[in-house]
């Protein structure tokens, strides 16, 4: 059932976004299941979790890191950390460059909407946060990523979506690498691909039947 649904979105998507599996909550079995489908990139918000699959899944998949990560927990996952979508502190940058041997891929995470809830930097300041950790050679910014309020209001989804777009391009103008974003779940990860993105992290559409 995975692979039915994996297929229907990557026809969806139609190589515009690169496709995460959120796989917490579901078994080591069930992300096998997904590779078996095709899929090689998987998503994870939790060390623990990171680490399971890691160990679990053939050496050819990308693990991403998607959740909130301590500075003081980085050192237990930088030996396989080459995707980071949470960056949104100094200290997890210095801790990167501590311990890194590899460039780690990072985007930043923008509270676009304002919600108290959710982590990440005002849009404002990303620009100053993006000059400030550029000094770690081993830290990589490629992109932004958000998340979207909790709302079945899909014109806010959209608009929120549609400023992370446009304070992409605007970076990009300066910070040439930045090109990416990350933004989408499943439930609107069809109006994410509508207003670009170019990773989406989907959980309960893909992994369950």
């Amino acid at each position: 059932m995975i692979k039915d649904n994996f297929l229907k979105i990557k026809e969806e998507v139609n190589d515009q976004a690169t496709i995460i599996a959120v796989t917490k909550y579901h078994s080591n079995e069930a992300a096998q299941e997904a590779y078996d489908a095709g899929i090689r990139n998987f998503g994870e918000n939790r060390i623990e979790g990171f680490n399971e699959k890691l160990n679990a899944l053939p050496e050819d998949k990308n693990m991403h890191f998607i959740g909130t990560l301590q500075s003081r927990k980085v050192k237990e996952v930088i030996d396989d950390l080459y995707y980071l979508h949470s960056l949104e502190r100094e200290s997890i940058a210095k801790r990167i460059e501590q311990y890194a041997n590899h460039d780690v891929k990072c985007f930043i995470q923008v509270n676009v909407s304002g919600e108290e809830s959710k982590h990440g930097l005002k849009p404002e300041d990303v620009r100053e946060f993006v000059q400030t950790v550029s000094q770690y050679k081993h830290v990589k910014v490629i992109g932004l990523m958000t998340m979207a309020p909790e709302t079945d209001d899909e014109e806010e989804i959209r608009n929120v979506f549609k400023s992370l777009r446009v304070l992409r391009d605007e970076l990009n103008k300066e910070f040439e690498d930045i090109t990416e974003l990350s933004m989408g779940m499943s439930n609107d990860y069809k109006i994410a691909l509508e207003e670009g993105a170019t990773y989406i992290r989907l959980g309960s559409i893909l992994m369950e039947s």
